[in-house]
């Protein structure tokens, strides 16, 4: 016969198998009267974790493997570290597979390599749309979990909400009192682009305002430069929202250049909030992704696979947050 497992104890406290893993990895995002609820079931079921019990039977390590392509970019090399920081917390060592591309051939390597040293699951940051079909053949057997990866897919995912992002940011400068808003956006393959490019056309669409032609770009300083030149010589421009803080560098770069003043003449926001924006001239408003939320809540995911063998496309949206500073005024009076 076999012992309580953890749905067992999420049953009996009435909460989900993902708040009792939160629970029994000490995560403090949590209540405190649903943490007392979770270890009294906790206590009556006699529920233990024996992830060692586990491991012996199915051959797998206390490692999680990881696939990630090799970049600087804030955002993947963020949630990396973040990834590493809450395995590490739960107990869990990272082996990092390293990818130069995220296509079919280079995903289905890293992850063999992973399952021939027998981890206990697998992490595919998986931002691209390359990713997308290798992933669908991995084996079934294996906890897996993609973060940022293709929402049309059937596996499970945990990604920054993109769009409210995007949404929010548009909005903000809509407030102000800008009749439209520009948007820089980042490369056409990466599901972050899109579902930015989906948030900002959303909030000019209900407001009622003009939407712009799409401004396209990559993810770099260099690219929001050249984009920048152009808006600048654009008088009619006086908001523009750029898909990453990289690309508003280049633009307020470029707008500088041209002496049109941020944000007397022109109002820019960001995304991503890296460490250098609230350092900018003049320091830059942006959206802030919460990348220790979704390293959480992907472990989360991969430990109730791991306890319960529950399978299918679960999937865990995590909000980011608007952090406005001084590059957002109102429009110039005409």
């Amino acid at each position: 016969m076999r012992g309580p497992a953890m749905t067992d104890v999420a049953r009996l406290a009435g909460v989900s198998h993902q708040t009792v893993s939160r629970v029994l990895n000490g995560h403090p995002n949590v209540r405190e009267q649903t943490r007392l609820r979770v270890q009294a079931a906790i206590t009556e079921l006699g529920y233990r974790p024996n992830r060692a019990a586990r491991a012996l039977v199915t051959g797998r390590s206390q490692v999680i493997g990881v696939v990630a392509q090799n970049t600087t970019l804030y955002g993947p090399a963020s949630l990396l570290a973040a990834l590493e920081q809450t395995a590490a917390d739960a107990g869990f060592a990272v082996s990092v597979g390293s990818v130069r591309d995220l296509d079919d051939q280079s995903i289905s390597a890293a992850v063999e390599r992973h399952l021939a040293h027998r981890v206990a699951g697998i992490v595919v940051i998986a931002p691209v749309e390359s990713a997308g079909e290798a992933l669908e053949r991995l084996p079934q057997d294996v906890p897996l979990v993609t973060v940022d990866g293709d929402p049309r897919r059937p596996i499970p995912l945990v990604t920054v909400d993109q769009v409210a992002g995007a949404r929010a940011a548009t909005q903000h400068l809509l407030d102000a009192g800008h009749r439209t808003v520009w948007h820089v956006s980042g490369p056409s393959d990466w599901f972050d682009s899109a579902g930015r490019i989906e948030g900002w056309r959303e909030a000019l669409q209900l407001a009622g305002a003009e939407v712009p032609p799409l401004v396209p770009a990559d993810w770099s300083a260099a690219a929001g430069y050249r984009c920048g030149q152009m808006l600048a010589r654009m008088p009619e421009v006086t908001a523009v929202f750029t898909a990453n803080d990289h690309l508003a560098l280049g633009v307020l770069r470029a707008l500088h250049e041209h002496g049109r003043r941020v944000p007397d003449d022109i109002s820019v926001v960001g995304f991503d909030d890296v460490p250098e924006a609230a350092y900018f001239i003049p320091p830059l408003t942006t959206v802030r992704p919460d990348f220790a939320a979704v390293a959480r809540a992907s472990l989360d995911l991969l430990l109730a696979q791991m306890e319960s063998d529950i399978a299918g496309p679960l999937r865990q949206t995590i909000a980011p947050t608007l952090v406005p500073r001084r590059s957002v005024g109102a429009p110039p009076r005409r």
